[in-house]
């Protein structure tokens, strides 16, 4: 039986984390504390000899510069990377955007925690008509606006994360000549 090693990492500290911002789908740059945690991933990894013969992230700028600093701390430039809507994170719906703190204070710590943590119950959705919703972004564009989340409880995105692991992150690196 082949061994296959993989790596997960979570992108960079984004300017919305910073500014303490539910982010979701929204496509926050990487802050300078981001980009330096980027490039520490990449020596880390560098430090403990690991190389890579493909790669996925999501389609958010946030997780494809983190790639690509890592990349560039292991001079992995020229490795396949495989960019997906379905890897992004989790959508938080009508919170994207909203301060944290500013939006315990107005629904309550626990009813917050109820939309961040609770496996089955969602956010608010995010109306199609309103700017921030992803189906007015040209990247989502050639997609039903039916798949594209509105909002997103754990359970959702696990279902739109998992079809993609099972049938195309596995058999890429199981039948990869890499």
């Amino acid at each position: 039986m082949a061994k296959y090693q993989i790596v997960l990492v979570r992108h960079g500290e984004s300017e919305w984390n910073q500014k303490n911002l539910f982010c979701g789908w929204f496509d926050a740059d990487l802050s300078s504390t981001g980009i330096e945690e980027g490039r520490n991933a990449g020596k880390m990894l560098k430090e403990k000899a690991f190389t890579f013969d493909v790669a996925f992230t999501s389609v958010l700028k946030r997780a494809i510069k983190t790639l690509y600093l890592i990349q560039d701390e292991l001079e992995l430039h020229w490795i396949p990377v495989i960019r997906h809507w379905r890897l992004n994170e989790r959508h938080y719906g009508a919170l994207q955007g909203l301060n944290k703190s500013e939006t315990a204070a107005k629904y309550g710590e626990a009813q917050v925690k109820i939309w961040r943590r609770s496996y089955d119950i969602p956010p608010p959705p995010l109306e199609p008509t309103d700017p921030r919703s992803s189906t007015n972004e040209r990247k989502y564009q050639e997609f039903d606006s039916s798949v594209v989340p509105a909002h997103e409880c754990l359970k959702d995105t696990i279902a739109r994360v998992l079809p993609y692991w099972h049938d195309v992150i596995v058999p890429t690196i199981k039948e990869s000549e890499f």
